[in-house]
């Protein structure tokens, strides 16, 4: 029997309902799977879909995140805009493909060249400060007080630190970074970049452009560096 989209709240509330007058009334049987069947045929009859997402435009998508998002000076709505390279990988996305490796390359080198590494030559920072700006999610939002100094929130996709608990696991772990993988121009240069521009080594990489975005100031990206390559970083013991 094929039953339409129905809401899962619904179908709960019916299983509850069920259960509790099975409890209730124990001399009388219980509703048999077609009965169930059509309470649930009837649930959905009288909450159907809301719409069919096959036939939703792209403006209309855009113009329903528009309309929900709240602009304010510290979260302005053009970053629903998208960069050509965003749109590109969005575009693969929505039929299910990789980009073209043509234009992947051409998408990475324009990101690379985007990479502005320190005018003083000096990558590292204070571990210690940088272990606060990985544990900070504030800045940039709509409710954050304009001039709120932005945080990279990196625990919410990295392990960094063993000590902390809560991590998430969209990233890989950074634990051991520097230990593991040493202090060489290029493996510091590479992180660098990685954290300015994610997108010159994963053109439709999730991790945000830190530098690019202007989400984190030089400063700050030292002393994220110096979180992971620093020997006297706790994510190096």
């Amino acid at each position: 029997m094929n039953i339409k989209p129905f809401r899962l709240a619904h179908c709960l509330l019916f299983a509850a309902s069920a259960l509790v007058l099975g409890a209730c009334a124990t001399t009388q049987t219980g509703p048999t799977a077609a009965d169930n069947a059509r309470e649930v045929e009837a649930l959905a009859r009288r909450h159907p879909a809301p719409y069919d997402a096959k036939q939703v435009s792209d403006a209309a998508v855009l113009q329903a995140m528009r309309a929900s998002f709240k602009d304010s000076p510290s979260a302005r709505l053009d970053r629903l805009d998208q960069t050509p390279l965003q749109a590109a990988c969005t575009e693969a996305s929505r039929h299910g493909k990789a980009l073209d490796p043509k234009v992947r390359e051409q998408l990475q080198a324009a990101a690379l060249a985007s990479v502005k590494y320190p005018a003083d030559g000096k990558y590292l920072g204070d571990w210690k400060r940088g272990e606060a700006i990985a544990q900070s999610g504030r800045g940039l939002q709509y409710s954050d007080p304009v001039g709120t100094i932005a945080g990279g929130n990196c625990y919410a996709c990295h392990q960094v630190d063993k000590k902390e608990i809560s991590f998430g696991n969209i990233g890989p772990t950074l634990w051991h970074y520097g230990k593991t993988r040493g202090q060489s121009e290029e493996i510091v240069k590479y992180t660098w970049a990685r954290i300015w521009n994610s997108h010159a080594f994963n053109a439709c990489a999730n991790m945000p452009r830190f530098g690019d975005a202007g989400i984190l100031n030089e400063a700050q990206i030292k002393d994220v560096m110096a979180l992971l390559l620093d020997p006297a970083s706790p994510v190096n013991q």
